[in-house]
């Protein structure tokens, strides 16, 4: 059989050529067909804590389904997921839309928590930064004006006649 275009049947063509080692050298040309993007790393690669997080928090937006008392179809159907999409939701998926969590928050009423998530102010690895070359400049400004054999200007300071 034949693998040029117009030959009948790609899929036999597939069936028959699928060996480990051979496989049908004809590709159709089709646009409507789409492949599946590749699983992202940051996925996979979770640190142990994320995981556990977000096992805790598919664990909590599970209570409050249940504390009112509402089934997984119509709580899906209220967020506007399927209902699979729920229950990976709920067992703290990492692959779950980000909106669709956000969305189950609003329906607890809890949509304000996310902005604090990040929220400036309680950025501590940021403000450890900060503080850390704070301390740094301060300590190099502090040798550069210990320092006697430094005859580089400091600013503001008036210059001494050469005579």
């Amino acid at each position: 059989m034949s693998s040029k275009p117009g030959s009948a049947g790609l899929c036999a063509l597939w069936a028959e050529n699928a060996t480990a080692k051979h496989r049908c050298s004809y590709i159709a040309p089709f646009d409507n067909i789409y492949e599946m993007p590749k699983q992202s790393i940051a996925l996979v690669e979770l640190p142990p804590i994320v995981r556990a997080q977000l096992r805790e928090l598919g664990e909590n937006l599970t209570i409050a389904r249940k504390r009112r008392r509402e089934s997984r179809k119509d709580w899906a159907a209220r967020i506007g997921v399927s209902v699979p999409t729920l229950i990976r939701m709920e067992k703290g998926d990492p692959g779950v839309a980000m909106g669709t969590l956000a969305t189950a928050l609003w329906m607890m009423g809890r949509i304000q928590a996310l902005p604090e998530l990040a929220a400036p102010q309680l950025d501590h690895g940021a403000l450890e930064r900060e503080v850390r070359l704070a301390k740094q400049t301060t300590s190099s400004s502090t040798r550069q004006a210990s320092n006697p054999d430094d005859t580089t200007p400091r600013p503001g300071a008036k210059a001494s006649p050469s005579w």
